[in-house]
């Protein structure tokens, strides 16, 4: 049952971005460790990038295929889902990466392939 698109995804990708730059000071992260408030505004930055440089339809410089932009999606969900543990974060810190995290691989699970191009 993998019902994300390349083109979903893509429009999913920009808001994510700027929800990951702009959360942890609306929520107040930071709390438990310094590292919670800076952490996700460095990665949103990062996915913002990856975006932009991703071979779909809102990439604006379209020369990373879409299969790494996956590979790097899932790399930072699985990241989310750890640095509570490795980094000390607890209450909302913790919480935020592990509900990001969560998002993030479940949406690479849910993802469609991409259909491979015969080469004849």
């Amino acid at each position: 049952m993998r019902f994300v698109t390349k083109n979903i995804h893509a429009w999913l990708d920009y808001p994510v971005a700027f929800a990951l730059i702009g959360l942890p000071f609306l929520l107040g992260l930071g709390v438990s460790n310094p590292l919670a408030l800076t952490i996700s505004p460095m990665i949103g930055l990062a996915a913002f990038v990856l975006t932009v440089f991703t071979d779909h339809h809102l990439g604006i410089i379209r020369v990373l295929p879409y299969k790494l932009h996956l590979a790097v999606d899932l790399a930072v969900g699985l990241l989310f889902l750890v640095l509570p543990f490795a980094l000390g974060f607890s209450g909302l810190d913790a919480v935020y990466y592990w509900l990001n995290g969560a998002a993030v691989v479940s949406v690479i699970g849910l993802s469609e392939p991409e259909p491979q191009i015969p080469t004849a």
